[in-house]
């Protein structure tokens, strides 16, 4: 591995953390929506990470990561009945977001926490870097 190569996969991972955490937050935002129906409830979302491979690392220890894509989750909104609610349908329930705050709130810890140690491996590797760049003075 390069010596410059950490830096690509501590940079490509903290913005990986970065956009879970953002997801997580939209998550967060959208716990208590309610909405007439199944069909327009905000549903939990969660970001899926790749490993970047192509001709130049496959005979390297050093794997960049990317964000794959964004899923939504396919479990079920709550039903409320809440008939006095405006957006009730006619049986007067309303559909309440799947996001399960806990869930969301143990995510954005973890994510957090990567992105913090990555943060941690790239000023080390720099400092390690410039002490080695120093040794010839």
């Amino acid at each position: 591995m390069g010596l410059y190569n950490i830096f690509n996969v501590t940079g490509s991972a903290m913005s990986a953390q970065s956009v879970r955490l953002n997801t997580v937050a939209s998550n967060l935002a959208n716990a208590d929506v309610v909405a007439s129906s199944k069909d327009k409830i905000y549903r939990s979302r969660q970001p899926v990470f790749a490993a970047v491979m192509d001709d130049l690392n496959q005979n390297q220890s050093s794997i960049p990561v990317r964000v794959a894509g964004i899923v939504e989750s396919r479990a079920k909104a709550v039903q409320l009945y809440q008939p006095d609610n405006p957006k009730a349908d006619k049986d007067g329930y309303v559909y309440k977001s799947n996001v399960n705050t806990i869930e969301a709130m143990t995510n954005m810890m973890a994510a957090s926490r990567s992105y913090q140690n990555n943060v941690d491996v790239f000023n080390t590797s720099k400092t390690l870097l410039l002490k080695t760049l120093s040794l010839g003075k």
